[in-house]
């Protein structure tokens, strides 16, 4: 197993090298970066580090690896973090009262064989946790969209150096839809891709519409692509008019 993993890691540091020469070299150490801060977090967090303030603390720091490593160009990445930067925060605040709200966090059902016998007061806590995977959960996206959209806008000032705002705003709505329905798809089919497995547990024994509803595990995923879901469209507009006041200036 461990021969495959790192076959696939030296394939996929050898592909991103051929396609994207240095900038394809540098969102491949972005990988790497982010999975590292992953495992830190998640050592911070079993070490008793308090949970909101290491999520304060590395929600910057992932932003700027995924952007800051993945593009070549420093006014869209800059545009983009500061972009980024603001929507997460915005989705933190929605993220925050629908989890209490839902009350979904802990340990679904289908783990209940594997922790009999074992406590569950591990000293954390469960509703944080889940706070904390929503938000890390939704930057990826959050980014993405966000560097498309400078990216392609400021293509179009260089192309056009005197293209009105009128007409950015125009442009970036075209592009705006199109980003929508990519990073839409890709979040939807990544849920159902990783969910199927549950989904056919929940087909196999025969629950019930509402029994699905109100299972943790499908109500904790549901609300992570939401969440995604709000985080791409508000990044699309944001984008748009933080740079236009950009270019202003």
């Amino acid at each position: 197993m461990n021969n495959i993993f790192i076959l696939l890691l030296l394939l996929l540091l050898g592909l991103m090298i051929l396609v994207g020469g240095k900038t394809g070299l540098k969102s491949y150490l972005s990988i790497i970066i982010n999975a590292c801060l992953i495992i830190l977090v998640a050592l911070l967090i079993s070490w008793g580090i308090n949970i909101i303030g290491v999520a304060f603390v590395f929600i910057p720091l992932k932003l700027a690896t995924i952007i800051y490593l993945g593009t070549h160009d420093y006014s869209v990445a800059k545009n983009s973090f500061l972009t980024a930067l603001a929507v997460s925060f915005i989705v933190i605040a929605l993220i925050v009262a629908f989890e209490y709200l839902a009350q979904a966090a802990g340990f679904g059902d289908q783990s209940g064989e594997e922790l009999v016998g074992l406590s569950l007061q591990a000293g954390i806590s469960f509703p944080q946790i889940s706070i904390v995977v929503a938000i890390f959960s939704t930057l990826g996206a959050i980014a993405e969209a966000s560097v498309a959209m400078s990216a392609g806008i400021l293509e179009l000032k260089r192309h056009d150096p005197e293209i009105t705002a009128q007409q950015i705003f125009k442009s970036a709505g075209q592009m705006g839809s199109d980003i929508l329905g990519t990073s839409i798809n890709t979040i939807l089919f990544g849920c159902f891709g990783s969910f199927l497995p549950l989904f056919i547990w929940f087909m196999r024994l025969n629950y019930s519409l509402v029994e699905i509803l109100n299972d943790k595990l499908f109500v904790s995923e549901a609300l992570t692509v939401v969440y995604s879901f709000v985080g791409v469209l508000l990044t699309v507009p944001l984008t748009t008019i933080f740079l236009v006041k950009g270019l202003k200036k």
